[in-house]
């Protein structure tokens, strides 16, 4: 997930287009449990590591591989990048690295400035060996109306750069960074709400695969209900559908799933479904979950947010809620959580 101003062709998703990397494994299809990585006690989130590599001195990691997760009619480019950091960058879900894209900017030699992206596994790595991390990038790219075409010069650089990573190369990584999206592990009961567009996806297949697919303690202990919201163009956009999709056949009670598809779904006005109408459809029952100490999250683009906090102070006016007090609360029992780019 970028975190950098990007171009206009942004708007969009990525796809669960059947990609190579598959389905994760199960907890009952792993050999080992994954506790190597964890604090003791495992929700205690004084150790969180932060800025472990700096931009003046990066961590060089390896690409391990880079694969295309988008359907044919998605808009859009998106991938999931493997990169191998050799267990000397740990991280917890929830947090980002910097990538450094090779080369300098054109303007004054300089190196490129550091980009941003949420982390899009677990602590773990996909490889479950605690040395790999991933990325899901989507390519920005800008459409030129005289051209007719996307103009190479206003591309995203690290994100065309990530994108166009070969299994091998050398990425530099930053961080990792932030504590704002990290899980309430203190609180095993705890209602987690997670609502995305786009790449803004990444963290919560971390916490997905935290929960459901790992044998960690989190895992164990787990006993709430992660819901998942998903806004993105259309169904080829859809992002990790199979991974989800296992989850929750083997979770059925403790994982749910609704998509906003824009361009095949209509809302109850009869316009485009998007992310903040898929979420009201739901509002009472999340108010009611929220008002039980459930925590709310928010990824991805950052034009999502107004039309959600205009749903949400719609819902508070119709139940006789003051808006601001409400969101007041949920932020000082730090129950809401904004990640967007």
């Amino acid at each position: 997930m970028i975190k950098a101003a990007v171009v206009a062709s942004i708007l969009g998703g990525a796809s669960a287009f059947a990609p190579s990397f598959g389905v994760a494994p199960t907890r009952s299809a792993l050999q080992v449990k994954q506790d190597f990585l964890e604090a003791e006690p495992y929700w205690d989130q004084k150790t969180v590591p932060v800025n472990t590599a700096k931009a003046k001195a990066p961590h060089v990691g390896k690409v391990v591989s880079n694969k295309r997760i988008v359907g044919p009619k998605a808009t859009g480019e998106t991938c999931h990048i493997i990169i191998d950091h050799n267990g000397e960058l740990p991280y917890w879900e929830g947090q980002s690295f910097g990538v450094i894209a090779d080369g300098a900017r054109e303007k004054d030699g300089k190196p490129h400035s550091v980009r941003l992206y949420s982390i899009a596994a677990s602590r773990y790595g996909d490889d479950m060996s605690g040395k790999t991390t991933a990325l899901c990038v989507r390519r920005a790219t800008y459409w030129c109306p005289e051209l007719q075409a996307d103009d190479p010069a206003k591309k995203g650089i690290c994100s065309n750069f990530i994108c166009d990573a070969a299994p091998g190369d050398s990425m530099k990584l930053t961080g990792p960074s932030g504590k704002v999206m990290l899980l309430p592990e203190d609180k095993p009961e705890t209602d987690i709400i997670m609502v995305a567009t786009g790449t803004g996806i990444a963290p919560y297949r971390s916490f997905i695969r935290r929960l459901f697919v790992e044998e960690t303690p989190a895992a164990a202990a787990y006993k709430g209900l992660a819901w998942l919201f998903l806004g993105v163009a259309n169904s080829d956009a859809l992002l990790y559908d199979d991974e989800w999709q296992e989850s929750k056949s083997k979770f059925p009670d403790n994982l749910r799933l609704d998509y906003a598809l824009s361009r095949e779904q209509s809302n109850s006005k009869g316009g485009k479904m998007y992310i903040q109408d898929k979420v009201e459809e739901y509002s009472d029952e999340i108010f009611n979950r929220l008002d039980s100490g459930a925590h709310i999250y928010f990824c991805g683009l950052k034009g999502m947010m107004p039309g959600i906090q205009d749903m949400l102070k719609g819902v508070c006016e119709g139940k006789g809620i003051e808006y601001d007090e409400w969101l007041k609360g949920l932020k000082s029992k730090k129950q809401w959580h904004v990640e967007v780019y």
